[in-house]
């Protein structure tokens, strides 16, 4: 496209697009890095470029660690990304800092593979992969995972839940 000299406010709307855009572009850049820390089923640090980064994988919510299948979930995904090399497909950051991301291992999206082996609920309220639901409605229909409980919690559920028992616990003091 060529910009004429005699449009100096179009040069600078094109100018401020193209920033704009690069901006944007690097903002949810991808990267890679050995993963060397998984503090549940949802969170684990990823170090890249000597810098430990805390990723929170995106469109899933595992069990907390303290309820049903929580401990299960943080293995699982060990099992899946501990000390190897991961591909993260950056989207934003959420309210903690932490960079919200799909975690790749080998072109395979791990992010599906935790809910599809019902170690992980497909976070609706934050739900970036419109196909996550099919692979949760599968775990459930094979009953894998915490979907062999007959009536699991799911963890935003449990995190109100707990919530409320430390709101009765400190109004009755």
């Amino acid at each position: 496209m060529a910009v004429r000299k005699s449009h100096p406010g179009l040069m600078k709307k094109f100018v401020s697009i193209s920033l704009l855009l690069l901006a944007s572009a690097s903002a949810h850049a991808d990267f890679s890095g050995q993963v060397v820390k998984v503090a549940d089923g949802d969170t684990v640090t990823v170090l890249h470029n000597r810098q430990q980064v805390r990723v929170r994988l995106g469109s899933i919510d595992a069990p907390e660690k303290r309820q049903p299948f929580g401990t299960r979930s943080q293995q699982h995904l060990s099992s899946l990304v501990f000390g190897k090399t991961v591909r993260v497909k950056e989207d934003g950051k959420d309210r903690y800092g932490r960079t919200i991301g799909v975690l790749y291992v080998d072109g395979s999206n791990v992010n599906r593979q935790m809910v599809g082996a019902g170690m992980a609920w497909a976070y609706t309220d934050y739900l970036n992969d419109k196909a996550m639901p099919l692979f949760e409605f599968k775990a459930r229909l094979t009953r894998s995972g915490l979907w062999a409980d007959a009536h699991p919690v799911a963890p935003w559920q449990f995190r109100r839940n707990q919530a409320a028992a430390r709101r009765a616990e400190k109004a009755q003091r």
